[in-house]
């Protein structure tokens, strides 16, 4: 796993310094910052991760590259939603909430098309891939 942590470091460190004009397009996709607060530690911790708008919200994929567990940054979510997003250069606060019934059903289909591999996670894994709303607040 350093391998993919270096490259998140290098990726983050790009995407803040040059304000998104590297690494707010990864491979077609858009990316975004996102600060969490560790559940265990109470540090900050940032990650590149692709997105979708959604009117003033953003949406991610918790799909940990289709493990069967979620992501730290989701579980870190789930104990403390308060979060912050950078979108190149402007940086928001917002709040995570997981998208259920039809609303996860009106997202799923406009993720797998901005980003095809997130349905190829979701055949790979047994547990439900969460869509997690970032709103901004």
């Amino acid at each position: 796993m350093p391998k993919w942590r270096n490259t998140t470091r290098i990726h983050t460190a790009l995407y803040r310094a040059t304000g998104g004009v590297i690494g707010a397009r990864l491979a077609g996709i858009a990316m975004l910052l996102l600060t969490t607060k560790g559940r265990k530690t109470g540090q900050r911790r940032t990650l590149p991760l692709a997105y979708i708008p959604d009117g003033d919200d953003f949406v991610v994929v918790a799909s940990n590259g289709g493990q069967d567990s979620d992501p730290l940054w989701w579980r870190n979510l789930q104990a403390n939603p308060a979060g912050e997003v950078q979108v190149r250069k402007h940086v928001h606060r917002v709040r995570a909430e997981r998208a259920t019934g039809g609303e996860r059903a009106r997202l799923w289909p406009l993720l797998v098309q901005a980003n095809p591999q997130w349905g190829r996670y979701e055949q790979a894994t047994a547990r439900p891939i969460p869509v997690v709303i970032l709103k901004r607040t």
